[in-house]
């Protein structure tokens, strides 16, 4: 996740509600010295409750609202319980970093990401979709679990001591202008092997030609795992990408872009499982 936001991404994540992703969010935007907004996804919710809206005084004149998305990083809850025309919404300011309200259009701050949640479908009803052209802005789609019993023993242990610990606490390590800075110098700084860069494309067109894939990664995800994939080169205190990196990143950067044909179930399939085909199966360069 930390990768991702570094890489300049957004982040999906998925899983039942209580697991700290809130406050992860509000941890990250703090220690980064960013500004935090959170959206609550609910059926009626409109476009405006996101963009923000205008308003005209009896003296004729117009002032504009900004909405949520005018922050560093936005928290958006429960993404599919939101109706289509609020997640294109939403789709415009990921891609553009900019939104349009009746005819008028306003930049966004950079770096701006955005972290959502999704609720699993065959738990809920009252969901959504999200619709597969904004699932592919996401760079990465994270699985949130329950805790080990051994972790939870830990948390619940702590309770007292976490229940009086404040975002506000947090110390700033970076100025957000300076992690807007830390995206371009992986850019310009972090090298990528052309043999890794082919690593990568292998990998894609092994999953996109497999039999069982209706729709595979598109050219967007390979950007995303070329991005995420140089910050954590960085993270891990190297100027250099290395196959492992790809192998670490891959499942969670693609799982979510794979939709398989109707065979893929009867032969009990997952995307997971193709992706872990196509490691097994496409050539791994060697330095």
């Amino acid at each position: 996740m930390v990768a991702t936001l570094i890489g300049g991404g957004h982040v999906l994540l998925e899983g039942p509600p209580g697991a700290a992703k809130t406050l992860l969010a509000k941890a990250i935007a703090k220690v980064i010295g960013g500004e935090f907004r959170r959206v609550q996804g609910n059926p009626d919710l409109l476009p405006t409750d996101l963009t923000g809206y205008y308003i005209r005084g009896l003296d004729g004149s117009v002032k504009f609202i900004r909405g949520p998305v005018f922050t560093n990083i936005l928290m958006f809850d429960e993404l599919n319980r939101t109706p289509t025309r609020v997640q294109s919404a939403l789709l415009q300011v990921m891609a553009e970093y900019q939104v349009s309200v009746e005819g008028s259009t306003y930049d966004v701050p950079r770096p701006f990401h955005v972290i959502a949640t999704e609720v699993p479908t065959e738990e809920e009803f009252g969901t959504y979709p999200i619709t597969l052209t904004l699932r592919d802005r996401f760079w990465i789609r994270y699985p949130v679990t329950y805790s080990s019993s051994e972790e939870e023993f830990e948390i619940v242990k702590r309770a007292d001591k976490l229940y009086l610990t404040h975002i506000a606490d947090l110390e700033t390590v970076v100025d957000i202008n300076e992690f807007g800075s830390l995206q371009d110098f992986i850019g310009k700084n972090v090298y990528v092997d052309e043999r890794v860069i082919k690593y990568i494309v292998d990998l894609v067109n092994y999953i996109r030609n497999h039999h069982l894939v209706r729709l595979g990664p598109s050219h967007r995800g390979s950007i995303h795992l070329y991005r995420i994939s140089k910050a954590l080169a960085l993270i891990n205190g190297r100027d250099y990408v290395t196959p492992d990196d790809i192998k670490e990143l891959v499942n969670d950067v693609f799982n979510f872009r794979i939709v398989l044909r109707k065979e893929a179930e009867v032969e009990g399939k997952t995307p997971s499982d193709i992706i872990n085909e196509a490691l097994n199966k496409v050539r791994v360069p060697k330095e």
